[in-house]
């Protein structure tokens, strides 16, 4: 133990809306409970990346006596989480098999649509323009379809439920292997949601490809807003 800078999450301000857990490469910052937590003081290294991150001011640099960062254990806990995290999401639903939809009544043409269970090599990626959303948009906005899907291949998730690493990663695999042509994301206005939006833009960074994005957001009433 030693006197270093650490951070604090003053979790009354905190709406987790995960964009700090997003910006923090050594993974020290997880959503539990709706709310941003430091998991383990020796994975923050007190740079405080983070805090230009967060919309409520909720977090900021203290200056106390905490356990010392340790590039070994963020290498251990990044390698262990990887794993275990897409060990999670990969035999949830045994008819995640990838393929593409064709209806009259539907706009969607590709299955699965979760983001943890699309293939990064499905061939229906190449040449695609995404539609990346969070999977409250469908409900709220009436005309989800007409407006939103047309045209598109849409992947959904939820940026505040979800492990925020693991969608980053994923869809870094699919920019980097398929040709995408444009990608949009639709979000809800709540602040939990605007996560999704940092999520695909460290992807593209990631994935060393330039990529157009537009973002549009929906509000709870199921308007348009931007």
């Amino acid at each position: 133990m030693t006197i270093r800078k650490i951070i604090k999450i003053d979790e009354d301000r905190c709406d987790g809306c995960g964009q700090c857990a997003s910006a923090c490469h050594e993974g020290a910052i997880q959503i539990i409970d709706g709310k941003a937590k430091l998991v383990s003081e020796t994975y923050c290294d007190g740079l405080g990346a983070c805090i230009g991150e967060c919309p409520q001011d909720a977090i900021t640099l203290e200056e106390r006596e905490a356990e010392d960062f340790s590039q070994e254990a963020v290498d251990k806990h990044l390698h262990d989480r990887k794993p275990s995290t897409h060990s999670n999401h990969s035999h949830k639903c045994p008819s995640a098999n990838a393929f593409e939809v064709t209806t009259s009544s539907s706009k969607l043409t590709n299955w699965p649509v979760q983001i943890s269970l699309v293939p990064p090599n499905a061939p229906y990626l190449n040449d695609a323009n995404l539609l990346i959303c969070a999977d409250c948009v469908p409900f709220a906005y009436a005309n989800f379809h007409q407006d939103l899907l047309d045209d598109k291949l849409v992947l959904i998730g939820c940026p505040k439920l979800d492990d925020a690493l693991f969608y980053q990663d994923k869809l870094a695999d699919i920019f980097k292997l398929n040709g995408i042509k444009e990608i949009t994301v639709a979000h809800m206005e709540v602040p939990c949601c605007f996560g999704l939006t940092q999520i695909v833009r460290d992807a593209i960074k990631q994935s060393d490809k330039e990529i157009g994005l537009e973002v549009i957001n929906i509000s709870i009433k199921g308007e348009r807003v931007s």
